[in-house]
């Protein structure tokens, strides 16, 4: 079976919710319209990808969870770039997300 224009851009799409690649989003949003998408297959491309980055949250949150020194307060879970309110980057810190 091979995909049409259309279906590799809806899945583009959602793997780049999924990611969270602002840049990449916009780019196959334009390439999927391009392509004959609709409102309603863009909507549920975008769906599917933020369900599969909730999945993949709540994994690497169980992880963390575990990482945390018993007692410490927890980090908010609502992000707000890489490092939470409150604390001070760090050169190491800085660097993971761009």
């Amino acid at each position: 079976m091979k995909l049409d224009q259309r279906m590799v851009e809806l899945i583009a799409l959602g793997a780049a919710v999924g990611a969270n690649c602002k840049a990449c989003l916009e780019y196959h949003l334009g390439e999927a319209r391009k392509a004959g998408a609709d409102d309603e297959e863009i909507a549920d491309a975008v769906e599917v990808g933020k369900a599969v980055r909730r999945g993949a949250a709540s994994q690497v949150d169980k992880v963390a969870a575990k990482l945390r020194p018993e007692g410490a307060a927890e980090i908010p879970t609502q992000p707000r770039g890489c490092v939470p309110e409150g604390i001070q980057a760090t050169t190491r810190t800085r660097g993971c997300c761009g």
